[in-house]
């Protein structure tokens, strides 16, 4: 069963400096039917304008990861991590016992666009940690890369909790198909163009909780990025 979350209905926010859109409720967008799924908890896509960003402030028992589609993010922490961030790398913030860190546009002229995803780790207090890896663009054409998964395989971001994480990026004929466990739901998010996922035509920003399914198939993509979460069969997210 496919349930579609269309990119209108999102909760918004404009700051200004930020606009800011919610899949699931965060901050002052509060939706009683988005609390997430399974152990997925945030989708934000943000624009920052330039030189702007978020300062200091803290999180704890959280995976956080940021994933940007266009522009540059610094990243600053208490653990002593200083990097930026560019399209095709993934940056995965593991809070646990407690970490503060601060992301601002790394430019001063352009913005930049980038989505923030939580997801529920599967322990509470664990030590905080940072991970940030790059995936070129012909790991992701035409195929979906694991980008993060619980055991860290073939080079992607090791998470603390039973979720796997891909991207894709789909023009034209290209096509693929993922494979799904019975006892498995997923999270489909397109992040940019459009795309039909099991024959049903997806726009940028839309998203598709995906239950009792054995396979997705991703085609005819226009300009289509794509983020694949598979999840464990529960509806909202648990905190450890």
């Amino acid at each position: 069963m496919l349930t579609l979350r269309k990119a209108s209905e999102r909760g918004a926010a404009n700051h200004g400096w930020l606009k800011s859109f919610h899949t699931f409720s965060f901050a002052n967008y509060w939706n009683p039917k988005e609390q997430g799924f399974s152990d997925l908890l945030v989708i934000n896509d943000d624009r920052v304008a330039a030189g702007k960003g978020f300062g200091q402030h803290p999180h704890r028992d959280m995976e956080i990861f940021s994933y940007v589609l266009e522009g540059a993010l610094e990243h600053k922490d208490t653990l002593g991590t200083g990097s930026v961030i560019r399209p095709g790398d993934v940056q995965l913030m593991s809070a646990g016992s407690g970490v503060a860190h601060s992301e601002f546009n790394h430019s001063q002229r352009h913005g930049v666009h980038f989505l923030q995803i939580w997801i529920v780790p599967n322990e509470a207090g664990a030590k905080p940690r940072y991970q940030q890896e790059h995936f070129t663009e012909a790991q992701k054409r035409g195929r979906l890369q694991l980008i993060i998964s619980p055991e860290g395989a073939n080079g992607s971001l090791r998470v603390r909790q039973d979720a796997r994480v891909y991207a894709g990026l789909f023009d034209a004929d290209e096509s693929t198909r993922l494979e799904l466990a019975p006892d498995r739901y997923a999270y489909v998010h397109v992040a940019r163009g459009s795309v039909e996922l099991n024959g049903q035509r997806l726009q940028e920003g839309d998203g598709v909780r995906v239950r009792d399914e054995r396979q997705i198939r991703l085609s005819h993509g226009e300009d289509a990025e794509v983020l694949v979460f598979g999840l464990r069969p529960n509806e909202l997210p648990q905190m450890p």
